[in-house]
């Protein structure tokens, strides 16, 4: 699931020499300076149309996109996979 979500957020930040270095414990908002809300609403979108899952307004915030982790743990939970 990291190199998934890892491949959606270099395909959409068109960012590949920062995205390359992203780990689980990476920092996005705010440390990703391609990270804007326009990024925030592209990626979860392309995760949606990947994963065929549905993102309400109310389950996103901040914490979401705090790290790579809690953006796969997010991911992982849509699709059902218990880490």
């Amino acid at each position: 699931m990291f190199n998934d979500v890892k491949s959606v957020l270099s395909s959409v930040l068109q960012s590949p020499e920062t995205i390359d270095h992203l780990t689980m414990e990476s920092a996005l908002l705010g440390a990703v300076p391609e990270m804007d809300s326009m990024a925030v609403v592209s990626i979860l979108t392309a995760l949606e149309e990947q994963y065929g899952f549905f993102v309400d307004d109310d389950e996103i915030d901040a914490t979401v996109f705090e790290t790579v982790g809690s953006l796969v743990k997010f991911v992982e939970y849509k699709v059902g996979v218990v880490s």
